[in-house]
């Protein structure tokens, strides 16, 4: 079964009243319009960009935070939910195709995780999600001080180094299909 935005945003507000920190929430719905922007301007399906960053997060309405990446997809799949959208709750944190490369320090995923991560070939919407949660808290940021607040908030790990010089190499792609620096489309970037 695929989703549409609006079934996500139903989910994600009935989510609100049983969540204690509802910040990922609004985060979520950032990356999901945010993901939508860059979807136009490369000419793919906006309302699935859309869905699939309300739903990256997912996981952390189900179940403790530190597991909310493998939470989010079995949430999903027993909801019967696409293996495709279900997918994005693996591949949100992790930059290409490497769970190492994710901000927070090295974590302790399950096998599954780890394997898939390795094996799974991200579509251009993983990417853009990847870039999105990355670009957002409640709003756009650079990316830049995105990551300072992953650090000031995570802290700083062996691994962040490795993690930054990746989130520019994803932006610098997303910049290259879009023809145009990606901060473009979003002219409250320059505001925050």
């Amino acid at each position: 079964m695929k989703l549409t935005s609006k079934d996500e945003l139903l989910m994600l507000e009935k989510m609100e009243t049983t969540t204690p920190d509802i910040g990922w929430i609004k985060h979520s719905i950032c990356v999901g319009n945010s993901a939508s922007k860059i979807a136009e301007h490369l000419n793919l399906d906006i309302e699935k960009a859309k869905c699939l960053g309300y739903i990256h997060d997912i996981g952390k309405g189900v179940g403790e935070y530190s597991k909310h990446v493998i939470n989010g997809y079995n949430y999903l799949k027993e909801l019967g939910i696409d293996e495709e959208y279900a997918n994005i709750c693996l591949t949100h944190s992790y930059l290409n195709n490497d769970v190492i490369c994710t901000a927070g320090g090295i974590p302790k995923e399950e096998l599954f995780v780890i394997e898939f991560i390795k094996t799974h070939e991200y579509t251009v919407y993983e990417k853009i999600i990847n870039l999105c949660d990355l670009m957002c808290t409640s709003v756009n940021l650079t990316l830049e001080k995105r990551l300072i607040e992953l650090m000031i908030r995570r802290g700083v790990h062996e691994n962040t180094v490795y993690h930054i010089k990746e989130a520019q190499k994803l932006k610098a792609e997303i910049d290259e299909m879009l023809g145009f620096n990606v901060y473009k489309l979003f002219p409250d970037v320059l505001d925050n």
